[in-house]
């Protein structure tokens, strides 16, 4: 089933899908020059980056993180794992649990006021309709727990459909309380320690 909207709104899907297209390159660039300054593989130079940055990198962090939840076009997986590699574990599972839950609110929010003319801006038809129809389940709660607990699920995808339904705010954000740092710790730890895990067993 298509849903039509009007030349606006298509013309701003494209708009939209672009941004994300540059802003993977734009990660992919950053990651490079990072590299190229040495702060990639070199802790002394990252140390010394933070701590002229105390204030500012936290906070410039945290609403990087809200923004790639609220409007997904940034890869959240990375900027999640940056959060821990550059801060440390216990001051990037702060900013991350931060910036994470106050955009999953914000996203919820969002597609509670607009519904599916929202999703669409960043999902195609034939992706949202296959979630959507997770939301007939009489377990679909279950399943959007067991989404945010996961270290990979399309835990995004799963916040704007879960909005769809008669979930209040208050459930919503308990539910995300307690479950997003057993994914964003794990997938984290995954990306972090994976390699040495791997070699451990090999």
């Amino acid at each position: 089933m298509e849903m039509k909207y009007g030349k606006r709104y298509r013309l701003l899907q494209q708009i939209i899908r672009y941004i994300g297209f540059l802003c993977l390159i734009a990660t992919g660039i950053l990651i490079l020059w990072l590299y190229h300054i040495g702060i990639l593989n070199n802790t002394n130079v990252l140390k010394s980056v933070i701590k002229r940055h105390e204030l500012m990198g936290p906070l410039i962090f945290i609403v990087i993180q809200i923004i790639q939840v609220v409007f997904p076009v940034i890869p959240g997986g990375l900027t999640t794992v940056v959060g821990f590699w550059v801060f440390g574990w216990w001051q990037g599972f702060i900013y991350n649990y931060i910036g994470i839950i106050v955009g999953s609110i914000i996203l919820f929010l969002l597609v509670k006021r607009f519904g599916r003319k929202f999703i669409l801006l960043f999902v195609k038809e034939e992706t949202f309709f296959k979630y959507e129809q997770k939301l007939e389940s009489k377990h679909f709660e279950i399943l959007f727990i067991l989404c945010m607990i996961a270290p990979v699920s399309p835990a995004d995808m799963m916040v704007m459909v879960t909005a769809l339904t008669n979930m209040s705010l208050k459930r919503f954000t308990t539910i995300i309380l307690i479950t997003k740092p057993f994914s964003f710790i794990g997938y984290s730890a995954l990306w972090i320690y994976g390699g040495d895990w791997i070699k451990k067993f090999l």
